[in-house]
């Protein structure tokens, strides 16, 4: 057996194992009692977008694609959601100090209207996350109302 043939047997043996190892996946779907919805009221329509744009990383249940079954993808989606829920996690939002929470709407209101947020490489292989005009009008007066009302009860 040549010695290239080895390499390759040996590089799919090791594909083969990294396939056991599973980090836990993010799906708690218990009740939501700190979701975002029990600080500021969500319209539908406002929902809807969260649901489709900002949830997958942002709160405590991700829909899988299938291609994250496998690894190392397994392991590079897992870590990117453990970091944009330690920056935000709107089913941990009510836990956030009234301050806190003030700063992430705004922070969400500045990363819609800079385009960082949903990041690219989300949305492009999750085009149904690429945000229209309309929509992010929507978010941003969500998040301004939601802000002030916060605000009024911080003074």
């Amino acid at each position: 057996m040549s010695f290239v043939k080895k390499i390759l047997i040996g590089l799919l043996l090791i594909i083969i194992a990294v396939q056991f190892y599973r980090p836990v996946q993010n799906n708690d779907p218990s009740a939501m009692p700190n979701h975002i919805s029990k600080v500021v009221p969500i319209p539908d329509q406002v929902n809807g977008i969260l649901k489709k744009a900002c949830y997958d990383c942002h709160s405590n249940n991700t829909r899988y694609p299938w291609y994250a079954q496998i690894q190392p993808v397994n392991s590079f989606v897992n870590k990117h959601i453990k970091a944009a829920k330690a920056e935000l996690n709107f089913d941990n939002f009510k836990e956030y100090t009234l301050r806190r929470q003030i700063s992430k709407l705004r922070a969400i209101e500045n990363s819609i209207a800079d385009g960082t947020m949903p990041i690219a490489s989300y949305t492009l292989i999750h085009k149904n996350a690429v945000l229209t005009k309309d929509e992010k009008k929507l978010i941003e007066a969500w998040t301004t109302a939601s802000k002030d009302s916060l605000e009024k009860v911080q003074f």
